[in-house]
């Protein structure tokens, strides 16, 4: 008997490390896939809809969150059960002409996105007083260094670190003293308008937190990682994870917005007035801390973007891709990461450009395209020739597809818009 609760003292620790080290193996496309939906566009689309509306949208965060939870765990599951990614698994499952609409669809969703990341790395240095054609090109140096010369891990390390900026603004938002009742109020009792900004506000709300180029990353992500359907069980623990925490801070960032800049009256519509909602943290430094957040999360999205542009277009016409492969080995991927660094940076450093309306308008974009992906999604992960068991169940579908069709109905609405008024 004393032998053998030796021998299961000794099992029991082995076992608990064995599972810890999966959990370690396994993390990272969760929370970077998710943690990346909070860019420049993401904390800059927050930003305005905390200082414009109060915490009357937070309701939005609500619905969004299961939905972001749903959406990427599709495609993490198709990736794990595949071994391909969605660009790979369209290209097989849909016609030549269908691929190519999709692949158009990303392109200019992805292109848009990242002239916001570099939008948001000029504004970033612009509270420094620092001119967007000084700024811009040493950070897409780096980037584009960072994602063509570093091996996998060495990303994913970096990527993961990135993410720790954002619980500034989970202490921003305790600090300032919001009204609580109020911020209950918005976040559980849903309120609309009919005018365009409105709509063009929650668009870009729903666009910057649940992204065409999210659903292509995500898998790409867990393929590169090789996760096994073994262990995705931590992978789906942590997408669902990477959900809730990134919509906490997007609640905070919009409390620590309502609670200073709305109730003072002022509209962001620059760097410097998003900066002022960290005031009641940083006081004086509070422009130094938005900008150290506003540079960090641009070029986590700035590396990203390029990537899941690169990762998708070479599966999907079959190009060989990877981060672990030598640009003599994947000459087309490593000139789509080149391409998708240096001409958003340029167009970001073009003289006079609205910074923060650009990164809006990106979201918006996200937001219209959005479905299209959405669809492709569901018809593949309904497919049971390519998913076998492991097929949606009747609870996701219907989430899906009702999140697709309303998202369809508001961009129709936001795209009619100016012809009917």
């Amino acid at each position: 008997m004393a032998r053998q609760r030796r021998l299961d003292a000794q099992v029991g620790p082995r076992v608990g490390r064995s599972r810890l080290a999966i959990i370690f193996a396994t993390v990272g496309p969760g929370l970077i896939a998710a943690a990346a939906d909070n860019d420049a566009g993401g904390i800059t689309t927050w930003s305005v809809i905390g200082a414009r509306y109060g915490y009357s949208l937070l309701w939005l965060l609500l619905v969004i969150t299961p939905i972001l939870a749903v959406t990427q765990e599709m495609g993490a599951r198709m990736g794990v059960v595949t071994g391909k990614g969605l660009a790979a698994l369209i290209r097989e499952r849909f016609s030549l002409r269908v691929m190519a609409f999709a692949m158009l669809a990303l392109l200019v969703a992805n292109f848009g996105t990242t002239v916001a990341e570099f939008s948001g790395v000029a504004a970033a240095f612009g509270l420094a007083h620092v001119p967007a054609w000084a700024a811009v090109p040493p950070v897409a140096g780096g980037v584009w260094l960072l994602i063509t010369r570093g091996s996998y891990r060495r990303v994913e390390r970096v990527f993961l670190f990135l993410t720790t900026i954002y619980v500034a603004y989970i202490v921003a938002g305790v600090i300032a003293r919001p009204d609580w009742h109020a911020v209950l109020r918005g976040a559980f009792v849903p309120t609309a308008s009919a005018s365009g900004l409105w709509l063009l506000t929650a668009v870009a709300a729903i666009g910057t937190t649940i992204t065409p180029w999210g659903q292509f990353f995500i898998q790409a992500y867990v393929v590169d990682k090789h996760v096994s359907l073994r262990d995705y069980r931590y992978t789906r623990m942590e997408v669902y994870t990477g959900a809730v925490f990134t919509d906490v801070i997007d609640l905070f960032i919009v409390v620590a917005c309502a609670a200073t800049l709305f109730r003072q009256g002022i509209v962001v519509e620059t760097a410097q007035d998003a900066a002022r909602a960290l005031e009641p943290i940083a006081g004086q430094l509070a422009y130094v801390l938005f900008g150290v957040g506003l540079l960090t999360v641009s070029i986590l999205g700035a590396a990203i973007l390029p990537l899941t542009t690169a990762y998708a277009i070479c599966e999907a016409f079959g190009f060989e891709a990877g981060l672990d492969r030598e640009m003599s080995e994947a000459p087309v991927f490593h000139g789509l990461l080149t391409f998708f660094v240096l001409v958003p940076a340029l167009v970001a450093m073009i003289p006079g450009l609205p910074l923060v309306k650009v990164m809006i308008l990106s979201q918006d974009v996200n937001g219209v395209l959005l479905p299209i992906i959405l669809i492709y999604v569901l018809k593949i992960v309904n497919d049971r020739q390519v998913m076998g068991e492991h097929v949606n169940g009747p609870a996701y579908n219907a989430i899906a597809w009702a999140f697709s069709l309303v998202l369809i109905a508001m961009s129709v609405l936001l795209l009619l818009g100016p012809l009917v008024t």
